[in-house]
């Protein structure tokens, strides 16, 4: 049984979500910027809104953690799992991860980041 609260787990798990998805935002950007588009702006312009948004994000989860004097560490990684040492409270806690659970996480993190910029307005009228 976990000694961890569900909303600072919760927090603890986006520490390790939203660097992912920036890392996996600033890698498709470069693969933009060199694609063979003709209009790359838009493209360019929304993977930036959504990086700005995860960036944001993680700088307030990182402070929320601080301040509950919680620590993340990466503990071991293999093909199969990654595994995190969780410290908060005076507890230790280990936590393994599977692979592809956290790939499609960081799936639907980029989906919701990437919709969350689009306008919902519609075609722009200027």
């Amino acid at each position: 049984m976990s000694k961890i609260p569900t909303d600072i787990r919760h927090l603890i798990e986006q520490s390790i979500y939203l660097p992912m998805t920036a890392t996996v935002l600033n890698k498709d950007m470069n693969v933009v910027k060199k694609s063979p588009f003709k209009l790359k702006d838009p493209y360019l312009h929304l993977i930036e809104e959504a990086l700005k948004l995860v960036q944001k994000d993680l700088a307030e989860v990182r402070k929320e953690l601080r301040r509950q004097k919680v620590k993340v560490l990466k503990a071991k990684q293999d093909e199969a799992f990654t595994t995190y040492t969780f410290y908060y409270n005076g507890y230790e806690e280990h936590h393994s991860y599977f692979n592809p659970r956290i790939r499609n996480k960081v799936n639907e993190l980029i989906e919701h980041y990437l919709f969350k910029t689009e306008k919902k307005s519609g075609i722009p009228t200027s």
